[in-house]
């Protein structure tokens, strides 16, 4: 499954019953991400029945309470539970600094290797990469420095078309690595079998875009091109509009304007504003532009898979 994200929490501020700050967790490639660590994440990692031990690198988009407060508690819970494994933690400059006073003054010790990858480059970044996906920062407009994250598939290898390849009795088993690269195959006469006529094209890539906390900022665009899954905060509805320019927030309106904009597959509203009992008015108020927009809340799942998003 190329893509599957589980939502942890996603309503801003402070936690409460029924409602829980932002964390996600991300599935993509065989590769485990968790994005966010508000507080509580832990306790729902657990509800939804995640294991810890998957969680390898952690991406933090800022440094307000609802969306990195549990990541201490995290970091503490994976000692008691004899961690071993690396961890990797994505984030703004200064998040080494807080979680290592934290450590220390509490005289906590961790029996793994913590590593910390701090951001401030106010334009997009490759913050990680390996052979099958790749990370870029998507810098935002909030009242402290953000970045969302842009989790992007790599085009994978050429698929054999073993049907015409078994026509050719010269190719060998030791000569399909190369088919798969690409590379055309000569036959022992010289005559040259283009790669397109024994292989298939490979499978589409998958891409998701997390845009944490952010003022309308429509230049992100063009970083999210074509995405397939685009989660976006939608803290207020229009009616409270006016709010944004205080709090650096958006409404769900202008979510879809971005969603539309990058021609993106599906829309996913989140951090939503305590003052609003019906969340349904946000989906209605995003599909006046952006038709293909679903609600985030606590436990839902949403997968992409290659060709089509869900």
């Amino acid at each position: 499954m190329p893509i599957k994200l589980t939502i942890l929490g996603c309503h801003s501020a402070t936690p409460r019953t029924n409602s829980h700050t932002t964390s996600q967790f991300l599935e993509v490639n065989k590769h485990h991400f968790l994005i966010d660590c508000g507080e509580g994440t832990q306790v729902q990692l657990r509800k939804y029945k995640i294991k810890f031990s998957k969680i390898k690198r952690i991406f933090i988009s800022h440094l307000h309470g609802d969306h990195f407060y549990g990541l201490i508690g995290l970091i503490s819970t994976f000692s008691l539970l004899n961690r071993e494994t690396d961890l990797h933690i994505y984030g703004p400059k200064g998040i080494k600094e807080i979680i290592n006073l934290q450590l220390k003054l509490t005289k906590s010790w961790i029996g793994y290797n913590l590593f910390f990858y701090e951001l401030e480059s106010i334009k997009s970044e490759l913050i990680f990469e390996d052979d099958k996906i790749e990370i870029h920062t998507i810098p935002l407009d909030h009242r402290v420095y953000t970045n969302g994250f842009l989790f992007k598939e790599k085009i994978g290898k050429r698929k054999l078309n073993m049907k015409a390849i078994s026509k050719i009795k010269e190719i060998e088993i030791c000569d399909y690595q190369n088919l798969k690269n690409g590379r055309d195959f000569t036959k022992e006469n010289r005559e040259l079998i283009p790669n397109i006529d024994l292989t298939f094209d490979p499978l589409s890539i998958c891409s998701y875009a997390f845009c944490s906390d952010t003022a309308y900022k429509p230049e992100i665009t063009t970083i999210i091109k074509n995405v397939d899954l685009l989660y976006h905060e939608s803290t207020f509805l229009e009616d409270k509009e006016f709010l944004c320019k205080v709090t650096k927030h958006s409404t769900a309106k202008q979510a879809a304007k971005i969603a539309l904009e990058a021609n993106a597959k599906k829309l996913i509203l989140g951090h939503y504003s305590s003052r609003y009992t019906n969340l349904a008015l946000f989906k209605k108020e995003a599909q006046t532009i952006f038709q293909n927009t679903e609600l985030a809340e606590s436990g839902k799942i949403f997968e992409v898979f290659h060709g089509k998003g869900s």
